[in-house]
């Protein structure tokens, strides 16, 4: 009987934590993917090849994203702290992570989204521009809509590192699956906690890569 209330108790725990990092995944990706498009826009503007190049704004921007996407997230984490409790009112808990998460994801998934937009093929920009498209259709109906299939697969990529990054952030207080794994598999030598979240989120990883391919495949 103590067996079962064991296990129990354990997928209680986890379904709990499992929803937790669901949450941090969900929130970061949707804040971060709608932040960083602008970036990438604007970096895609000025580039050289770009429709309105300007050197100082795209080495600007590109200089403040490199510095961002640097930093360890473990390192940010800390450094957020004030800035996490200005916005949520406190800088612990499952809410309060996803500002770290978003800030660090912020920068990656604009170059992501920089990078996919540049490699919009040049001929079809040209023969846009020959049918006498302003900057803002070739940039909506040509450079985005050109890089859809390239952007879906760079939000992919995002979200399994965001699920990696939430396991990192539950071991200072965020909840999560990597909560769970420190505080109960690590600490206590609970050996069952550690191998169920280390499988969950190889499952959550695999699902997410599969729906992503599946969905590249659709769109492209």
């Amino acid at each position: 009987m103590s067996g079962i209330l064991s296990t129990t108790g354990m997928n209680e725990v986890i379904f709990t934590a499992f929803n937790q990092t669901l949450y941090m995944v969900f929130w970061s990706t949707v804040l971060s993917v709608i932040i960083g498009f602008f970036p990438a826009i604007v970096l895609t503007l000025t580039a050289p090849d770009g429709l309105k190049p300007n050197k100082p704004v795209y080495e600007t921007l590109s200089f403040i994203i490199n510095v961002f996407r640097s930093f360890p997230f473990v390192i940010l984490l800390v450094i957020l702290i004030p800035f996490t409790r200005m916005l949520v009112g406190k800088a612990i808990g499952t809410t309060a992570s996803i500002v770290p998460l978003t800030v660090s994801a912020i920068p990656y998934i604009a170059r992501v989204f920089e990078t996919a937009l540049r490699e919009t093929n040049h001929g079809v920009i040209e023969a846009a521009k020959s049918f006498g498209a302003s900057n803002l259709q070739i940039l909506l109906r040509v450079y985005v809509k050109e890089s859809v299939p390239r952007m879906l697969n760079g939000i992919i990529l995002l979200v399994i590192s965001l699920i990696g990054y939430s396991a990192m952030a539950g071991t200072v207080g965020g909840g999560g699956i990597g909560d769970i794994a420190i505080r109960y598999g690590y600490q206590q030598y609970k050996t069952e906690y550690l191998i169920t979240c280390s499988i969950i989120l190889i499952i959550f990883v695999q699902a997410v890569q599969m729906l992503g391919n599946f969905m590249y495949k659709k769109i492209s």
